[in-house]
């Protein structure tokens, strides 16, 4: 079960996956198959909801939820997006399908399509992701040559067109309603919310968004059919999810498990281990989640697991803090990224981001002070400050940490 892939499969060294490769594996089959069928588009979503798939992109929200919010809108006009703007550092995993498994995204978007009634769609990236977006044109292309694009698709009556569209390297850009924001023209900032993208989005008609690797599970999971899907993972985290690991591990890179697996398993069996040898003391599921203590090796990797821990899954760029190993600069580096990450046009956040930082910096500085009734204050005022989640973002991980290293920061203080 630890070792069970439904995304990665083994590639030659410096090649991507090509439209011929993933026909082979039974890639587009149930796309063929929902087209020649005629499938009512209702029925996928039922069956994305029987596989009880949730998002891959950080929040874990229903896919079938969020899809038949869009699909229940009676409009002509309705778009879909595959957002693949990966700014987290120390995440890679969407890099990862981009450049080597375009067609899986790819298939996964049609379906969402078709399921939703949408005729139009973007992928979404990073304008420096260079390597993903040569390899999502050579898709696209052998798309529009096998008539899997266009007008009559498969000559059904599906017509469907599709764009690559190029984010700014920040973060804020790949909130959904900061790609609207950019593929309407903007500058990439978070909207207030309501209304939300499956409601109103682009263009103010329903627009599905979701991240490239919860399309690429959609694909899978339609070709298997959800009661099958469903038997992976735990019993409110289905599926496999892709994780990485950074440079801190001996084999460091993109691992994909199965909900249920341990953190341990996947640092010591899969990763190899510290590559300083040394033990974790604090484990940090992603840059946006909270710090959990070296229990947390154990936990089976799942939603509901996280977030009984007191932290969350995000996306799966995972970091450590390991025995000996000064807290201070990692703690540093998060409150600096978001400070630095705010757009700008939410006072709260930019208070909070600010001091935030202003407060670590203060402890790197050795200034006496409440430290820890500071950090946690600002803390609780932070949800629901500002158009996006990035308050919340930059609470967690440093309130946790607080908690955790409180003796050993509170004693630099004292010497």
């Amino acid at each position: 079960m630890e070792r069970q892939r439904l995304l990665l499969t083994d590639l030659p060294e410096g090649e991507r996956q090509n439209f011929e490769t993933y026909c082979k594996e039974g890639g587009y089959e149930a796309l063929r198959q929902t087209l020649g069928e005629g499938r009512p588009p209702q029925s996928l979503i039922d069956e994305v909801g029987a596989g009880r798939l949730r998002g891959r992109g950080g929040a874990g929200f229903p896919v079938a939820r969020k899809w038949r919010i869009a699909a229940e809108i009676d409009n002509e006009h309705k778009f879909v997006i595959a957002n693949g703007g990966e700014h987290e550092p120390g995440s890679k995993k969407d890099h990862l399908l981009l450049e080597k498994y375009p067609h899986k995204v790819l298939e996964g978007l049609l379906l969402a399509a078709y399921a939703t009634g949408a005729s139009k769609g973007f992928v979404y990236i990073i304008d420096e992701m260079e390597e993903a977006r040569a390899s999502l044109e050579e898709a696209m292309e052998a798309l529009k040559r096998e008539g899997f694009l266009g007008k009559r698709i498969l000559g059904t009556g599906f017509d469907f067109d599709l764009h690559l569209h190029l984010a700014p390297p920040t973060y804020v850009a790949g909130e959904e309603t900061a790609v609207i924001d950019s593929i309407e023209g903007g500058p990439a900032k978070p909207r207030g919310k309501p209304p939300f993208p499956s409601e109103a989005g682009l263009y103010g008609k329903p627009t599905t968004i979701n991240n490239v690797e919860t399309l690429a599970h959609a694909a899978i999971l339609l070709r298997m059919g959800g009661e099958e899907y469903g038997k992976i993972g735990t019993e409110e985290s289905k599926g496999t999810m892709l994780l990485t690991l950074g440079g801190r591990a001996k084999s460091p890179g993109v691992y994909e498990v199965p909900f249920g697996t341990t953190y341990r398993y996947l640092i010591e069996e899969l990763g190899g281990g510290t590559r300083s040898g040394k033990r974790i003391r604090a484990l940090q599921p992603a840059m946006s989640s909270a710090f959990l203590g070296p229990e947390s090796l154990d936990l089976p990797i799942s939603f509901e697991a996280l977030k009984a821990a007191g932290s969350s899954l995000g996306c799966g760029g995972l970091s450590w803090i390991e025995e000996g190993q000064d807290p201070l600069p990692r703690l540093m580096t998060i409150a600096k990224f978001f400070a630095d990450s705010q757009c700008g046009q939410c006072p709260p956040c930019n208070m909070i981001t600010g001091n935030f930082l202003h407060i670590m910096e203060g402890i790197k500085a050795g200034k006496p002070g409440d430290f820890a009734g500071a950090i946690e204050k600002i803390a609780a005022f932070a949800p629901g400050k500002g158009r996006c989640g990035l308050p919340s973002m930059d609470a967690a991980p440093l309130a946790s940490a607080i908690r955790l290293f409180h003796r050993e920061l509170a004693e630099r203080l004292k010497n």
